[in-house]
């Protein structure tokens, strides 16, 4: 299978084409992830669908389009960029549907998961109505999940996603097509094992009655180190029990992992027991996963503080105390107007961004397979101001 090792294509000449802040993805970086995400689909005869919670670039949809086999949306508003911009199937869950949406949504989707035996009570002769051949299904809780961290974690304590197994009875049964379940967060192969190994034990029985499983996200494929031979492994053994079924999973951060940049530009350096560099972009506003989960992005360039002779502090330009991106050293001073680039910030970033502060998005590009730049973006005060009224 091929490697997940990347290398990026940006020079010092690419980024100063760039407008500061900008995310940048990188083209060939991107093919990569989807070629390998190809080969499972080719090895194990599932469906890959793309998640838009975690990355939604849709100028890239010509080309995720090529390899996957759709979207899965979480709502109105993805479910019709799904259909605008990705043209294929379009699979969306909701933890509870607005009434008033149902109807645009049901006609977008191939596949509509619901979250509880009541909304099911509740819509799903309305659903079958706007659209005769959409497939209804139960999101499931298989009280077994991996995450880094609780916030991240859907089966845990008192969770509200998904449904128990005790709760699953003949009259939802008759409703739905399949089940859905999703319970990791950038884990491994051996996390899914030891999930739908709950997962049988507890809906193994209803299986027999359905004609597809979604297997959710999570799941860190195209990350160096994953071990896809085991999921190829677990995939194929999963369908040789259950041969009726179609199998769909829905990864997010594996199709934008490490395929682009967050580029900023330093503004000023102060010292207050330490040197500070002031960047034009912000953890808070545009990298939240930093502050929320925590996790440290990388720096090109950069080290852990005191690995090289110069340290800094990087922070945001918000009033925010806490918007800091973290402590990195670097092999010769930091000068204003040196360009921070911050890797693997397509995924969880875009998605998420604010205009927290009047703090103007980044812009977006492409780095193109044949080495041009597309500016696709840039964002100024008419943003800011027309969301808010």
């Amino acid at each position: 299978m091929k490697p997940s090792v990347k290398h990026s294509a940006i020079t010092p000449e690419i980024l100063s084409q760039l407008p500061s802040p900008c995310w940048l993805l990188e083209e060939q970086l991107l093919e990569q992830n989807l070629q390998i995400l190809s080969e499972i689909k080719a090895r194990t005869g599932i469906n890959i669908l793309l998640a838009l919670k975690g990355y939604a670039l849709w100028h890239s949809f010509d080309l995720v389009g090529a390899y996957l086999d759709g979207c899965c949306a979480s709502g109105l508003h993805e479910a019709t960029l799904a259909a605008e911009k990705f043209g294929k199937e379009v699979h969306t869950y909701s933890p509870a549907f607005k009434e008033e949406e149902l109807e645009s949504i049901a006609k977008m989707s191939h596949h509509l998961v619901f979250n509880s035996p009541a909304q099911i009570e509740r819509f799903s002769s309305l659903v079958k109505a706007y659209n005769p051949d959409i497939s209804l299904g139960l999101r499931v809780n298989p009280e077994v999940s991996h995450a880094p961290t609780a916030l991240y974690s859907p089966c845990g304590l008192y969770s509200r996603l998904g449904t128990l197994s005790t709760q699953v009875n003949d009259a939802i049964l008759k409703n739905i097509e399949g089940v859905h379940f999703h319970a990791l967060c950038e884990e491994d192969a051996a996390a899914l094992e030891a999930v739908l190994r709950a997962f049988e034990e507890k809906f193994g029985e209803t299986l027999s009655r359905l004609k597809w499983v979604n297997f959710g996200g999570g799941h860190h494929i195209t990350k160096e180190g994953y071990d896809r031979e085991k999921l190829v492994e677990i995939l194929n053994n999963f369908k040789s029990h259950y041969p009726h079924l179609e199998v769909y999973i829905e990864p997010g951060e594996a199709i934008g992992w490490e395929t682009g940049s967050l580029v900023s530009t330093v503004l000023d350096i102060i010292h207050n027991g330490i040197d500070i560099a002031i960047l034009d972009s912000s953890a808070e506003a545009q990298m939240p996963d930093t502050i929320i989960m925590p996790y440290r992005a990388e720096v090109r360039g950069g080290a852990p503080a005191k690995k090289k002779p110069y340290t800094y502090r990087l922070a945001g330009n918000t009033c925010l105390a806490g918007d800091i991106m973290g402590d990195y050293s670097f092999d010769t001073p930091l000068q204003i107007g040196d360009r921070i680039v911050f890797e693997d910030q397509m995924h969880y970033t875009m998605v998420k961004a604010t205009t927290f502060n009047g703090i103007p998005l980044p812009s977006i590009a492409v780095l193109k397979k044949d080495g041009t730049i597309e500016i696709l973006r840039t964002f100024g005060y008419e943003d800011f101001r027309d969301r808010l009224g």
